[in-house]
Formats: C-alpha cells, structure tokens, sequence
C-alpha cells in the first residue's frame, strides 16, 4: 500500500492546503486523513456572519475534486472529522459534500469504515478546555472541569444540543459505544484530541496559575488515554495541541502496540505525516 497521509489544524490556510494538494498529486498517497480544525476564523463564529465565504464549497471541495479528476483511479480516499475550533453549524456543508454523487471525502465523525483491511474510526471531541465554542467539547471520563477551563454546559455554540446532552456524555462513553465489541488490532482511529500525559498534549502553561492554583500542563484526554491502553487500535491520529511536538521535541509516541502520531503544528508549514498502516513505526513527519 502506497503511504498515507495525516494533517490536521490547517485553521483555513490556503498555502498550507496548496502545499498539500501538491503533495497529493506528486506522492498519490493511498488515503488522506484531515484531523479537524480544518476552517478558518477564530473559534469559527467569524463564518456565521452574512455573506462570509463558504470556505468548503468555495475552495476546500473544489481542490479536492480538482485533485480526483486528475489522478482518476489514483485519487486517494480522504477521511475527514471537524475540530473544537470549527463551528458545527459548518457540518451541514462536510456532510453535503460527503454524499451524493461527486463526494470528495469521507466524513468519519462517529463512524467506522472499512479501508482495505483496516477499520477507520473518526472521533472529533475534546474535553473542556478555556475557548468560548463548545460545539464538539465533552466531558472527559466524569463531569470534572480543569481550573481554567469552560464546562460543556456554558459558553456557546452553533448548534443547540440537549440539556442531557450537554450535562452527562462523556468522551470515554462516546468512544465504549462506538469502538463495541470490535476487534481494534488493524483499527486507525483520526481523533482530534490527543492522549492525556504524553508527548503530544504539552501546552506551554507552565507556571500559569488561575486563583492560585497551577494548570496542568497536559491537556489531552484521559478517556483517550485509557481507550488506547484497553483497546490497542494499530494507530491512532491527533492535533488539537499546536505546541507539542515543539516543547517536547516529538510528534510520535508508542503505548503498547499502538503507534500515536500528532500532526499539529505552531509555525507556518505545513506539518506532513507520512505512514503506512501496515508498517507504523516507520512513519515520518515533515515540516513543508
């Protein structure tokens, strides 16, 4: 299997979508995987206003089918979910451009598809975190919130949910009722947020204290954590945490069987994973 391709945290950035266009047509990977966080503006509020740009059908959907029509039967699957930082409001427009008959990706959030002889799961949540959006926050493993941080049941968002909703799923339910009874061992999951207490979910709070007391430095997710543990999926994708892999020096990390990329990135390339699934430990990352 030609290799595959993980980004994530693009915010919109047009050099960085044309540098990975780019690299799609030259490389003809055998899928891409986008991690969320795939739109521009702030928290994504700034795309509600009249007559904003309709970044999915205006350019990111386009690209793609530009991208489809010239490689034909090597045009690469492309595996999407949204991100914190996306107004859910916009899934309408994902979802539309994930059916019909020209669809140019497809929208895993929530869902299992088959990918030759791997599963793909797509997970877009993350736990509470300070950002005013709550459209795709959870509660993590209980109904805990961090110093700092904004519960699901506050701020705001662009699609109501239910009280219920709101107050009582948890990350770590959300993935027992998706994942099953099946087996994880050739599983990808393309989750946005990372595991908690690894390489890939260092925030730079050191120091940082909110009413005296000092903010935990890791702000990944603990029910995604314990899932990996448990279940040992073969790889599993993140972002969410631009800064990581600069303040701890790596993107990768490997708990138990499992191999763990993150993708996000906090300087101005684009940040280009490249694995196969069959063969994970040799996966690369590259700075564009």
């Amino acid at each position: 299997m030609p290799a595959c391709f993980f980004v994530t945290d693009l915010h919109g950035d047009a050099a960085r979508y044309g540098k990975l266009f780019a690299a799609m047509e030259r490389e003809r990977p055998a899928a891409v995987f986008l991690g969320g966080d795939l739109l521009p503006g702030g928290f994504g509020l700034a795309t509600m206003a009249p007559g904003h740009r309709d970044f999915v059908n205006d350019f990111l959907a386009p690209g793609l089918r530009r991208i489809r029509s010239t490689l034909g039967a090597q045009a690469p699957r492309v595996f999407a979910i949204l991100g914190n930082d996306d107004p859910r409001i916009e899934e309408a427009a994902v979802r539309a451009a994930a059916a019909g008959a020209d669809p140019v990706w497809e929208y895993v959030h929530d869902r299992r598809v088959d990918f030759g002889r791997h599963a793909v799961y797509g997970y877009a949540c993350v736990p509470p975190s300070p950002f005013a959006c709550k459209d795709w926050e959870r509660y993590d493993v209980s109904r805990y919130v961090d110093p700092g941080a904004v519960s699901p049941e506050e701020g705001m968002r662009t699609v109501p949910v239910s009280e219920s909703e709101a107050r009582w799923s948890t990350i770590q339910g959300d993935l027992q009722a998706l994942a099953g009874a099946h087996d994880q061992s050739n599983a990808i999951w393309l989750f946005h947020a990372p595991p908690y207490d690894t390489p890939l979910d260092r925030a730079p709070l050191d120091g940082v204290c909110v009413e005296h007391v000092p903010l935990d430095v890791h702000v990944g997710s603990i029910a995604i954590r314990r899932f990996i543990e448990a279940r040992q999926p073969r790889v599993t994708l993140h972002g969410h945490v631009h800064e990581s892999a600069r303040l701890t020096g790596r993107w990768r990390v490997q708990l138990g069987r499992t191999w763990a990329f993150g993708g996000a990135h906090d300087g101005p390339e684009l940040a280009l994973v490249r694995f196969d699934p069959d063969d994970p430990g040799a996966a690369t990352r590259e700075l564009v």
